[in-house]
């Protein structure tokens, strides 16, 4: 295992600089979710057209020298409506933005599977190239459910993400619960609107609206167990044409988020019971339209401690502790039968700005290696198989 790391570290260090720049041309020229086409084409240039999956995504065969159950490396087509800001000569101008990172992801992959190529792997590899991850319907879900994992025999999924919350250099590999699951929602009170001066002859829907965004953080902060945590967020209200007429109705929309699927079931329950009381205190009528997005990912922990090993052999700086409420559809690649890892890599403030999803988000280049070095680390986690790996160490 020793002389395959070696090998495949020397290759991938041979790999980087074309990397990094199909990162550049990657982000210069987004796509948005669904219309993945030309990005997944780009991609596919360099590793080989695989198969179609899930629309515009492909899933490419990297090395199968050997029988037995496949890993596969996981990254995002997809980017967002995100004017860009970073003022770079390769930054996007069509109003979308690789603000999330999938750029890096896909050339840190690119050069990880064609390095891979110039050696014998113990287990076969994979490249999953996935559309859609930031929106509904999951690009994930929807590979999982056509049975592709199950037909190739892949039984272990690796992605790695970039998170200018982690320090820079740091890479988390925590086990279990890592993201949320994510459920969005749509809220339309029903009143009776009129002239803005007679508010006792109306049933005012604006109110009972600003009443129930309050009352909904009742799911996170009372009913939901704050060892375990919950996030019911509103992103967007809507009602009224003019400031001296009432509406006849008004909406919102927001998102439930959670870290323990145990708590999903109840929380839904509140969410309702909320929804419909308020309406009802202030006179009103409610309808309330679920959109259930992500589960909860969950980190195998043998991969998790596993991976550990093999970043902190790599160099790195190892963080076991990091979770987020953020969601992420590689849940859903995450059970029956098969184990999934996210590795989080750490940008600190290197990233032009504070969060994922910012106008001015510009990973350096540097962090294509570092995914890199990850997602082998994931595979490494996975090939070496260890039931009980810090009990290995010596035998790495």
């Amino acid at each position: 295992m020793n002389d395959l790391v070696e090998a495949w570290r020397a290759a991938l260090a041979e790999e980087l600089p074309a990397a990094m720049e199909l990162r550049r041309r990657i982000h210069a020229d987004p796509r948005a979710s669904g219309d993945e086409e030309d990005t997944a084409r780009i991609v596919a240039a360099a590793l080989g057209e695989g198969e179609r999956v899930a629309k515009t995504g492909r899933l490419i065969e990297i090395s199968a020298p050997h029988p037995g159950p496949a890993v596969a490396l996981r990254a995002e087509l997809d980017a967002l409506p995100v004017v860009e800001r970073t003022g770079v000569e390769w930054a996007a101008k069509t109003g979308l933005m690789h603000a999330c990172g999938h750029d890096v992801h896909l050339a840190a992959l690119t050069a990880v599977c064609r390095a891979a190529r110039r050696i014998e792997l113990p287990r076969p590899l994979y490249a999953i190239l996935q559309p859609r991850e930031e929106t509904s319907p999951s690009g994930a879900l929807d590979l999982v459910e056509s049975g592709v994992l199950e037909d190739r025999g892949i039984d272990t999924v690796i992605g790695a993400h970039v998170q200018p919350r982690l320090p820079y250099g740091v890479v988390s590999a925590a086990p279990g619960p890592v993201n949320a699951s994510t459920d969005e929602f749509e809220v339309v009170l029903h009143g009776l609107g009129g002239h803005a001066g007679y508010p006792h002859l109306l049933r005012d829907p604006v109110l009972a609206l600003s009443q129930l965004v309050v009352s909904l953080q009742q799911v996170a902060s009372r009913r939901i167990d704050p060892m375990h945590g919950a996030v019911c967020s509103i992103g967007r209200l809507s009602a009224g044409t003019a400031a001296n007429v009432v509406p006849n109705s008004a909406s919102a929309f927001g998102s439930l988020r959670l870290m323990r699927a145990s708590d999903r079931e109840r929380a839904l329950e509140v969410l309702d019971e909320i929804v419909h009381g308020t309406a009802r205190a202030y006179g009103c009528t409610a309808d309330l339209r679920i959109s259930p997005c992500e589960p909860v990912l969950v980190n195998d922990p043998a991969l998790a401690a596993a991976a550990r090993i093999w970043l902190e052999r790599g160099g790195a700086d190892v963080d076991v502790d990091f979770r987020s409420f953020g969601a992420d559809d590689f849940a859903h690649y995450c059970g029956n039968g098969v184990r999934g890892l996210m590795l989080f890599v750490g940008l600190g403030e290197t990233a032009g700005a504070p969060s994922l999803h910012g106008e001015t988000f510009l990973p350096e280049d540097a962090a294509v290696g570092q995914v890199a070095d990850a997602l082998l680390a994931g595979y490494l986690a996975a090939a070496s198989d260890l039931e009980y790996p810090e009990a290995a160490v010596t035998g790495l």
